[in-house]
């Protein structure tokens, strides 16, 4: 394969620029991509599933690490871009031209376990994480998460119970889950710059525990942190059956949500669970 000419060149040469209204924020460093790529393991001959990849920077690191990509653009002025690496890695890379929002990922990937990497567009990241997450089948066909958000939301998705950052988020994340900072970027590695710093957090399925509905512990955490300065017999008793669940646990109804652990929060969505009619 001949060398494949900078990005910079590329974005040129096809005038794009990153677009406000998508979220779009362009790496070019291809060091620092490599080392994003590396995050998930080795990904030589792995289904990888990326979201936005405009003009296909971490695309083509991914691609350089021997990965099988699947890219889902939305940005139509990037696909000429993408059609170029799609021509340069024959057969290792498919781009898909849509909403990933409005895909069905594992259909997309044809039923086959997958990693996902994505510098994801700052509007729809985490729309997308909690998606990921909330699924009722554990273990799901995504293998790992290895996702770049704002700082501030990556902190929120590794926080410990009693911090300031801990909520709906760090619950989803490390309930069935185990999630890491995997990396910082600093603002300045991006053009145009965001005016915040992000991170990258890593992200792999862990054992579910028995006898929780998904659906019930996403809508426990809702609740709950949606009026995180209230008390819990407060912001849950719009859920039927969450406060005597709590009273009956053993956890005090004037406790706030972000001191609850997760296991706590487990417990509360189990017994929620077994308090359901049975079909």
């Amino acid at each position: 394969m001949e060398p494949l000419p900078p990005l910079r060149e590329v974005i040129a040469r096809h005038g794009l620029s990153a677009s406000k209204a998508l979220g779009q924020n362009f790496l070019f460093d291809e060091q620092l991509l490599d080392r994003i790529a590396a995050i998930p393991g080795d990904l030589s001959g792995r289904q990888v599933l990326e979201i936005g990849p405009g003009p296909g920077g971490l695309t083509r690191a991914l691609l350089r690490a021997g990965a099988l990509v699947t890219a889902i653009e939305m940005d139509r002025r990037c696909l000429p871009a993408l059609a170029e690496l799609e021509h340069a890695f024959s057969g290792h890379l498919t781009v898909v031209e849509g909403d990933a929002l409005k895909l069905d990922h594992d259909a997309l990937m044809a039923g086959e376990p997958y990693a996902v990497v994505a510098n994801l567009p700052y509007n729809v990241g985490t729309e997308l994480f909690t998606r990921w997450l909330s699924g009722e089948d554990w273990p799901p066909r995504w293998t790992s998460l290895t996702l770049m958000f704002q700082e501030e939301v990556a902190r929120r998705i590794v926080a410990a119970p009693g911090t300031s950052a801990y909520g709906r988020l760090s619950v989803l994340a490390q309930w069935r889950s185990t999630a890491r900072l995997a990396m910082k970027v600093h603002r300045s590695a991006f053009t145009p710059p965001p005016k915040v710093m992000s991170a990258i957090v890593h992200i792999e399925p862990a054992a579910m525990p028995e006898g929780v509905s998904a659906r019930l512990l996403s809508r426990a955490t809702e609740h709950a942190f949606g009026q995180r300065r209230k008390m819990l017999r407060q912001s849950l008793k719009g859920l039927p059956g969450a406060v005597d669940a709590l009273e009956a646990l053993g956890i005090d109804p004037q406790r706030r949500a972000e001191t609850l652990s997760v296991e706590e929060f487990v417990s509360l969505a189990r017994s929620l669970s077994e308090s359901q009619p049975k079909a």
